[in-house]
């Protein structure tokens, strides 16, 4: 990993964290930093009990752009954040939150993606959707990882949680797509659903790294559902290195 890249992700990793640990219900934070000739967009949109902040960087001509939408309605909490870093090359991160609790039911969604490029093209989509009514509980993890190096790196996170009456629904996704001259892409999806006093738990992991003039791949699923007073589980995970 060259210097650059070291740099980019740890500007990345303290910011991510940072941008965690400030976030409240309400609060939307978009920052754009673009310096010689570099050029950078940020959006970010909250609604609701939703927060949501954008952090996009570029510089000497690289181009990154980052997107953040959070909603939370009713006892629904959403929490979104995005953040894109370029040099000379292209960086795209969007990332959606989207929670809702009716009717006494809670859900909460988190989605977090990163995308940071040198040279190349890093593509990063994360989306958590929580949604619960009734008394039921939602919970929605989704973070998604690309890391590109004069390669491609595509990296899909989805995480759909749906708890009814009593049910308890997590789902947790997390996907990383990493290459150095290479193609890298990595989808992961997880759902889960609990009804009634049923419980389901999905996690998907997914993480695809290639090397110079090298293709990988990793695609993963996870599905759990559980009705009346059942109990379900699914872990999924997919790991290809191709060097």
């Amino acid at each position: 990993m060259d210097r650059k890249m070291r740099l980019s992700i740890g500007l990345s990793a303290i910011l991510m964290a940072t941008l965690a640990a400030d976030l409240y219900a309400g609060d939307v934070i978009a920052t754009s930093v673009a310096t010689n000739g570099g050029s950078s967009s940020s959006t970010a949109t909250a609604y609701g009990n939703g927060s949501a902040a954008a952090h996009s960087a570029a510089t000497n001509g690289g181009r990154a752009v980052a997107n953040a939408e959070a909603v939370g309605n009713r006892n629904g909490t959403a929490v979104s954040t995005a953040l894109a870093v370029a040099d000379h090359g292209l960086a795209v991160s969007n990332s959606r939150a989207l929670a809702d609790g009716r009717l006494g039911g809670r859900s909460v969604a988190v989605s977090d993606s990163l995308a940071a490029s040198v040279g190349g093209v890093a593509l990063s989509n994360s989306l958590a959707d929580a949604r619960s009514a009734r008394g039921g509980a939602a919970v929605s993890r989704s973070s998604s990882l690309a890391l590109s190096r004069y390669g491609v790196a595509t990296s899909d996170s989805v995480a759909r949680a749906n708890g009814v009456f009593r049910g308890r629904a997590e789902a947790s996704s997390d996907s990383t797509a990493d290459t150095t001259g290479g193609v890298a892409t990595s989808r992961v999806h997880a759902d889960a659903a609990g009804r009634w006093h049923g419980t389901a738990v999905s996690n998907g992991l997914g993480v695809s790294m290639s090397g110079p003039a090298r293709r990988s791949s990793a695609n993963v699923r996870a599905s759990s559902s559980s009705t009346w007073f059942g109990n379900s589980r699914s872990d999924a995970a997919s790991i290809e290195v191709r060097h």
